[in-house]
């Protein structure tokens, strides 16, 4: 809509490529990123991904917003005892799983492929469920393993403090990805791809799929000690994203 009224339409976090297109989120980034004005790129991979399609010329690498938002709020977090208490559990003595993708959960065979995985751990596993999942699980008459505790979806600061804590994550978001990145806690991913590369390049994240085996064995032997590189940029990318779209605006009288 914004591109056929013509006001300048910036986009934020442009560039992310998981190369899978049956992810509709991947057929949304590639439409976004080819009719916007402006694109704002959380890393230089991300950059690199654009000119590799041709259209970086107003493209520019300024960090993430959402890391900005982390390290802000990691500070204002709730404390941290309440919440371990709130669920019996001990600083990385759990593993956190979320999992929500249609192609995880939406097709029993795959939904109960994933979940049979964690009858071999030997930790608790706290699951804030997705709504949709927990009835995909309810529909399915799934069993779950004996070491999952559901509880409800909780908020931006809670899981701030679960992430941080816990053992490992296994999840299939992209935005957990990247948090647990940047908490310093190994991330387990249930996908064949991420748009985050750069934090397996890292060596902080493994990607698993929905393989019973390479879930186990990540969980068991997955131990990132590689330093954290500052791949998500310096933590002030609002302030570089408003300065320079109102540079820009100022001189093209957008």
């Amino acid at each position: 809509v914004v591109a056929k009224m013509k006001p300048a339409l910036v986009h934020v976090e442009a560039g992310l490529r998981s190369f899978n297109r049956k992810m509709p989120e991947e057929i949304n980034r590639v439409l976004t990123d080819h009719v916007s004005d402006f694109l704002f790129c959380p890393t230089p991979q991300a950059l690199t991904n654009l000119k590799q399609e041709n259209i970086g010329k107003w493209a520019y690498v300024n960090g993430d917003v959402m890391a900005d938002a982390l390290i802000y709020y990691r500070d204002h977090a709730l404390p941290e005892e309440m919440t371990l208490e709130k669920y019996q559990i001990d600083s990385k003595e759990f593993c956190l799983l979320t999992l929500h993708r249609p192609a995880n959960v939406d097709s029993r065979e795959h939904l109960e492929a994933i979940l049979s995985a964690f009858d071999q751990f030997n930790h608790r596993i706290i699951f804030p469920a997705h709504p949709r999942t927990k009835e995909m699980i309810e529909k399915f008459a799934l069993i779950l393993p004996g070491q999952i505790q559901i509880i409800p979806p909780v908020g931006y600061l809670e899981m701030l403090v679960l992430e941080k804590n816990a053992r490992c994550v296994l999840t299939d978001s992209g935005g957990i990805q990247k948090e647990a990145y940047l908490m310093g806690t190994p991330c387990i991913t249930l996908r064949e791809e991420t748009e985050w590369v750069e934090t397996v390049q890292n060596g902080w994240n493994i990607l698993v799929g929905r393989d019973r085996e390479k879930i186990y064995s990540a969980y068991q032997n997955f131990q990132p000690t590689a330093a954290r590189a500052p791949i998500f940029g310096d933590f002030h990318a609002a302030e570089k994203i408003v300065t320079k779209t109102l540079e820009w605006m100022n001189i093209y009288g957008k």
